[in-house]
C-alpha cells in the first residue's frame, strides 16, 4: 500500500508543474487525499468488515468533494485532478496512471448485481464532466473528451467525443494526456463537409440552368432556393465551425 501511495504522489508531481512539495500535495490536494483514504476503505472492504468502510468513503466525500466507493478498484499512479464532483462506482476498475477531471462520473446501469461499471485499461485520460457508464471497456491509451457520454466499449489507442461517445481518431500513437487542445472537432467537421457539399451542387445546378438557358432562349431558370444562404466565408460560420485554413496550418505546425 505504501509503494501504491507513492505512486500516485510521483504522478501528481509528474503531470501537474503547481505541484511544489511533499507537504502542499499532501495538504492540498483533495484527488490525492481521496485515493489514500480510498486505498484503507478498500482494504477494509476485502476484509468484508461492515459498514466501517463505507463510513470512510462518506467521510472522504465530505472532506474532498469525491466519492468512490470503498468496493472500486485502482491501480497505481492514479491521478484525481481538482475532482470536485468526481463519482466512481462499486464494480469499477481503473488501471494504472489513468487521468480523471472533475466531474468525471464512472458510473452503472441498471439495478442487477455483479459487474455493472465501467474497466478502464491503462493510461486512459477522461475530461472534465464525462461520464462513463455501464460495465463496458475502455482501451488503454484513450482521451475522452470533456463533457462526453460513453456508453459503449472503445478500443485502445482512441479518441472519444460526444453524446453519445463517438471514436473519432485512433492510432498506435502514445497521446500526450495534457493536450486537450489536441481534441477534434467531430462536428464542425462534418457541418463543413456538408456546406462545402452544397455550395458544390448550388454551382452545379446554376451551371445547368445556364447552359440549359443558352440552348432555349424561352427557359426560365427558377430559383430553387429560399431564405438566406450561408457560405463557409461568412463571419459567424467562420466563427462557430473555425476556420479551416487556420486549422490546416496550426496542425500542419
Amino acid at each position: 500500500m505504501i509503494k501504491t501511495i507513492k505512486s500516485d504522489f510521483a504522478i501528481i508531481k509528474e503531470r501537474d508543474p503547481a505541484a511544489r512539495g511533499v507537504l502542499e500535495t499532501v495538504l492540498c490536494y483533495p484527488g490525492f487525499q481521496a485515493l489514500v483514504l480510498h486505498r484503507l476503505s478498500h482494504k477494509l472492504w476485502k476484509l468484508n468488515l461492515p459498514l466501517v468502510p463505507r463510513l470512510i468513503s462518506q467521510l472522504t466525500r465530505s472532506i474532498t468533494g469525491i466519492e468512490i466507493h470503498p468496493g472500486a478498484r485502482i491501480g497505481k499512479g492514479v491521478f484525481i485532478d481538482h475532482g470536485m464532483g468526481v463519482v466512481i462506482g462499486e464494480t469499477t476498475e481503473i488501471g494504472n496512471r489513468c487521468l480523471l477531471y472533475q466531474g468525471v462520473t464512472l458510473g452503472g446501469t441498471g439495478k442487477d448485481h455483479g459487474k455493472r461499471h465501467p474497466t478502464l485499461a491503462e493510461n486512459v485520460v477522461v475530461g472534465a464532466g464525462a461520464k462513463v457508464l455501464g460495465a463496458i471497456r475502455v482501451g488503454a491509451n484513450t482521451r475522452i473528451g470533456a463533457g462526453s457520454v460513453v456508453v459503449r466499449d472503445v478500443e485502445a489507442d482512441s479518441t472519444v467525443v460526444g453524446i453519445p461517445g463517438r471514436v473519432v481518431h485512433q492510432s498506435g500513437t502514445r497521446i500526450n494526456p495534457l493536450a486537450h487542445s489536441a481534441l477534434p472537432d467531430a462536428e464542425a467537421n462534418v457541418i463543413r463537409n456538408l456546406m462545402e457539399r452544397i455550395d458544390l451542387l448550388e454551382n452545379q445546378v446554376s451551371a445547368l440552368q445556364n447552359s440549359i438557358q443558352e440552348k432555349n432562349q424561352n427557359f426560365k431558370p427558377q430559383n430553387i432556393w429560399s431564405g438566406e444562404s450561408q457560405s463557409l466565408k461568412d463571419k459567424e460560420i467562420i466563427e462557430f465551425i473555425g476556420d479551416s485554413k487556420s486549422n490546416h496550418s496550426e496542425s500542419d505546425a
